[in-house]
């Protein structure tokens, strides 16, 4: 087997189409056809279930998916390490929405500064995408507020972040050092969606302390709680890098956890990934940059 045959592989199952895919590649769409039937009889598998126009990927094209987009991905890598890549490419980065807004573009900026001749590329979405680019290898590096979920993925924490509770300007709670999530539990609680990395971990300290609640409000937006909460319709537990600057202009108040809730801030990468100098480089310049200042 050759890399063309790889090649051709892995945009038949990106593009789920032997048409786009020759498309894509600039070949007849017989010579792509041909490919997967050589592949197909090479390993005496079958790698994509033809249902009338369409093809779908079997469990062994999903299978021999996860090999094939790293070894083109590899040697694509070679290539550019070979002609000073490093000096002159590209970097891909993607990062989760809270880590993309409030800390990737300061990492940017002085990533920048240090190679300037390197070409960035940022891609801001929600977690799961992130872990999905890189499992597809159309970025080198994610940052996430999680522990990736897929087994293929590495993670190296480079800072922390903790749950704050946040309260109006004239909350009753004002005058207490700290406050549990028990005590914050009997007023209105207003909480991210489902599926949000501050939800997961806030509905994970209320299982722990078996406490039920059912939010008052439900928001994808962090600004439109903090908003809420500043209006006085009740309270919130919130990451501290997204309600930071509300705190310190007085919009709401902070009130300390008694028990701390804290995460991990993760760089994640693909287990099989080469990593360049460049994306050693950004890792260490992640460390440094969540190191805390004694």
């Amino acid at each position: 087997m050759t890399l063309r045959h790889m090649r051709i592989f892995v945009s038949v199952f990106q593009k789920n189409s032997i048409t786009k895919a020759a498309q894509e590649l600039h070949l007849a769409q017989p010579s792509v056809s041909l490919s997967i039937k050589e592949l197909e009889e090479y390993y005496g598998i079958r790698l994509f279930d033809r249902i009338g126009r369409h093809i779908a990927p079997t469990e062994c094209g999903e299978e021999f998916y996860e090999y094939a987009v790293h070894i083109v991905s590899l040697f694509d890598e070679i290539e550019k390490k070979m002609r000073n890549w490093d000096a002159f490419g590209t970097l891909r980065v993607g990062a989760s929405i809270t880590i993309g807004t409030h800390i990737l573009p300061v990492l940017i900026h002085r990533y920048q500064e240090k190679f300037q001749n390197l070409t960035l590329e940022v891609k801001v979405s929600k977690s799961s995408s992130v872990e999905d680019d890189l499992i597809h290898s159309s970025i080198d590096l994610g940052l996430i507020e999680t522990q990736p979920s897929h087994p293929d993925l590495r993670a190296v924490p480079f800072m922390k972040d903790s749950m704050c509770a946040i309260v109006p300007p004239d909350h009753p709670l004002i005058s207490s050092e700290s406050v549990s999530l028990a005590e914050l539990a009997r007023f209105p609680f207003l909480m991210r969606e489902k599926g949000s990395a501050g939800r997961e971990l806030l509905d994970a300290g209320f299982s722990l302390h078996q406490i039920s609640v059912r939010p008052r409000w439900e928001s994808t937006s962090t600004q439109a709680i903090v908003k809420a909460v500043a209006e006085g319709l009740g309270v919130a537990v919130l990451p501290f890098l997204l309600v930071k600057k509300d705190i310190e202009e007085g919009t709401v108040r902070q009130i300390p956890l008694e028990q701390p809730i804290e995460r991990d801030l993760n760089i994640i990468y693909h287990k099989s990934k080469f990593l360049t100098d460049n994306m050693k480089s950004f890792i260490d310049l992640c460390k440094k940059y969540g190191k805390p200042v004694d």
